[in-house]
């Protein structure tokens, strides 16, 4: 069944997009990515003999794939037309539910750890963690009189045997 699905998914890649990948997934199945329409396709095996599940998604940014948005169980006696037809559905059903709102409504607000104020809060320096004020901590002045300790125990040492 393995080469079949390959097979098919090669023709059905010329079918439907002029660039794609085709490639292997670990389940088995093979999967169609149309990285210029942002779009892929998945074959597996279905439950029944001779059957195939079709699902497709989107092609997220930076190239992960998004989970799928629609699928469909086809037999792959039905010919490579048939199967077609259903992965331009199935994609136009993808592409549906993430088209931009219409004018007359509002679209979802982003959640609040993604907002951003209009204006940049960032100055041309380098970003570090903030400081707790402009005074030297506690363990900065520790450090300090321990070298210093050394020090004067270096030089005392060196001048008592002189």
């Amino acid at each position: 069944m393995g080469a079949q699905l390959r097979s098919t998914a090669e023709e059905l890649a010329v079918i439907l997009w002029r660039e794609h990948t085709v490639y292997r997934e670990r389940s088995g199945g093979v999967v169609i990515r149309g990285e210029h329409v942002r779009r892929w396709i998945s074959l597996a095996p279905a439950g029944g003999r001779d059957e195939v599940l079709v699902r497709a998604g989107r092609i997220l940014d930076g190239g992960t794939t998004a989970p799928a948005r629609s699928e469909a169980v086809v037999p792959l006696t039905a010919g490579t037309g048939v199967l077609a037809a259903t992965c331009r559905r199935l994609l136009s059903e993808a592409a549906a539910e993430v088209a931009p709102v219409a004018p007359g409504r509002a679209a979802p607000k982003r959640p609040k750890q993604f907002k951003r104020s209009g204006k940049a809060k960032r100055s041309g320096k380098a970003t570090r963690p903030k400081a707790r004020g402009k005074h030297t901590g506690f363990g900065s002045w520790a450090i300090l009189v321990c070298v210093a300790a050394v020090i004067a125990l270096y030089v005392y040492s060196t001048a008592t045997r002189g």
